[in-house]
């Protein structure tokens, strides 16, 4: 296999696929399986951080939608990215490979708070750093997030690994005459409104200049695949 296209990346994961096919909650095989994937993705050479969501556990744009306060609803939607970060973590350690949860929120008996100076000493440590937490600020997604720590930490890419193998013009579980995106520049993304990321994650990425590959994670090895250009994706630069 030849050489990486990036050095050091950010994967956005969805929390809902942390669940498998149970309606709530961890699935340990699933996440078995991810801890695997990403740690192959790191044998090919490559720096990698994750970003997950908590939408398996917690999602708090619903219980605000029922009388709880936004700010306090995302915050516990927050907390529940920090128990999957943490049992990522434990997958992957269990596998003898080093990983590092680091939160945006202050809970020191649980895990260090991401800093930058953090992530780059994990990171260069050959850990796998698992950043959780959301941006510490409720009204921001995990996809933003993925963006502003990439942005932060000097990634070269995110890739948001989805259900779907790409940007689609409609759902294509919905729309059979949905055609897939080769390639979409930022704006392009916003200006489509497309589903598969909010639009302040890619107004940012344009921002930042930072490309975005959106990408199937359902097939094991699928994370390796995108980082040799091997795989199916859309990208979103430009």
């Amino acid at each position: 296999m030849g050489e990486p296209l990036y050095r050091r990346v950010v994967i956005k994961l969805s929390g809902e696929y942390f669940a498998g096919d149970q309606s709530f909650g961890i699935d340990q095989p699933t996440i078995d399986r991810i801890a695997g994937d990403l740690i192959a993705a790191q044998q090919l050479g490559v720096e990698v951080a994750v970003v997950v969501g908590g939408g398996n556990i917690f999602r708090g744009v619903e219980v605000s939608a029922r009388g709880v306060s936004r700010p306090t609803g995302d915050t516990m939607g927050m907390l529940a990215t920090v128990m999957n970060c943490l049992a990522l973590e434990a997958a992957i350690e269990r596998r003898a490979v080093p990983a590092r949860t680091l939160s945006a929120m202050v809970m020191p008996q649980v895990c260090e708070l991401f800093t930058r100076s953090a992530a780059h000493k994990c990171l260069s440590e050959g850990r796998i750093v698992l950043l959780a937490g959301g941006t510490g600020n409720p009204y921001f997604t995990t996809d933003t997030t993925a963006v502003l720590r990439a942005a932060e930490i000097g990634a070269q890419a995110v890739l948001k690994a989805t259900n779907v193998d790409g940007v689609y013009s409609a759902d294509p579980k919905k729309d059979p005459a949905a055609t897939r995106f080769e390639r979409l520049s930022h704006s392009q993304a916003v200006e489509g409104n497309y589903k598969v990321m909010d639009a302040t994650a890619f107004a940012l990425a344009r921002e930042t200049l930072l490309p975005i590959i959106v990408f199937s994670i359902a097939e094991p090895g699928s994370i390796g695949a995108i980082l040799s250009g091997t795989g199916r994706g859309t990208i979103v630069a430009g």
